[in-house]
């Protein structure tokens, strides 16, 4: 009997997926009744061919793979959703690879009824080897990068507003209903408002812990992180309620720049602000970066912390301007 029902989107990850795979083969829950259920957007590298060749090494756990056509994140999980057997669903991530412990402590918490949707702790690591990649990873876990979420910087167990992928009962789709593909990103948030506005609870235990590989080169990040600040801007329409300080902080400091700059055109003084506002900001990005040193000795570090933190900030932030913009014009 399948219990449970490991769901995960993937796109072009021949580099990850393996790891994720042996470690849900290694994990302390039945083997016998658990299932993955790969929602794969028709890659064009090679992940379809080792997940294939996983199976034939390991074929005690269930793994199948669904065609995701529309190759975005909130259409793969409904696909992996629409076939899935179990009792309770576990959302993973293809850069994911869960403590073996993972999916036992998940169901046991579901099991308590201690929240609708269940989750732990992020361990992010560097997606590869050099500074680069060391810096982007202390950076998305630290909170001048960041902000306060939980998931990120660990804690008490509590309710929380979001966990990361997210494991609940498949009756909570018949409540609530599947994830929203009208968002391409931030998904799983959305998924959690509406959890929370039909009278449920998220709750975070740090017990639950995964490991998160980040991206490794800048232009990734940058990436990534537009994509985050557009489709926030966008479910914030949605939910405008939903918004927390942290989230005001990257775009107002964007507009503020744009601002400044503007007024340059017409006031000279401007430059003051400019240079004031840059200094104060470059100062908080130092001390991120001496704080990484100190904690890992690694004289890259110091300089590439800030950067890592200053793409971040502005590309989130840049990207929800556009984005409001865009809806605008």
């Amino acid at each position: 009997m399948i219990n449970v029902s490991i769901i995960v989107p993937c796109l072009n990850e021949q580099a990850t997926i393996e790891s994720l795979l042996k470690a849900i083969y290694q994990q302390t829950y039945p083997r016998d009744e658990m299932e993955v259920i790969i929602a794969d957007g028709l890659s064009i590298d090679n992940t379809r061919e080792v997940i294939t060749n996983f199976s034939q090494t390991y074929p005690d756990l269930r793994v199948r793979i669904v065609d995701n056509e529309k190759r975005n994140i909130p259409s793969g999980l409904n696909r992996a959703i629409e076939v899935a057997q179990g009792k309770y669903l576990l959302r993973l991530d293809a850069h994911s690879k869960p403590y073996p412990d993972y999916v036992e402590r998940c169901v046991q918490a579901l099991v308590r009824g201690v929240g609708d949707n269940v989750g732990g702790v992020w361990e992010i690591k560097p997606g590869s080897k050099g500074w680069i990649p060391a810096s982007i990873a202390f950076a998305a876990s630290h909170p001048f990068g960041v902000g306060d979420a939980r998931y990120r910087l660990g804690g008490e167990p509590q309710y929380v507003e979001t966990v990361p992928f997210g494991s609940y009962h498949r009756s909570l789709i018949e409540r609530i209903g599947f994830y929203n593909e009208k968002l391409l990103t931030n998904e799983d948030y959305e998924f959690n408002v509406r959890i929370r506005q039909a009278g449920g609870k998220i709750w975070f235990d740090p017990a639950i812990r995964s490991i998160y590989f980040a991206r490794s080169s800048l232009r990734e990040l940058m990436k990534q992180y537009w994509r985050y600040g557009f489709w926030k801007a966008r479910m914030l329409r949605m939910y405008p309620n939903s918004i927390r300080f942290r989230q005001y902080i990257p775009p107002l400091f964007v507009f503020s720049l744009l601002f400044i700059l503007l007024g340059m055109f017409f006031y000279s003084s401007f430059i003051i602000l400019l240079i004031v506002e840059i200094l104060i900001y470059v100062i908080f990005l130092l001390i991120a970066g001496i704080h990484a040193y100190l904690q890992q000795r690694e004289l890259k570090l110091l300089f590439g912390v800030p950067i890592a933190m200053a793409t971040m900030h502005i590309a989130w932030g840049s990207s929800f301007l556009w984005s409001i913009v865009r809806e605008w014009v």
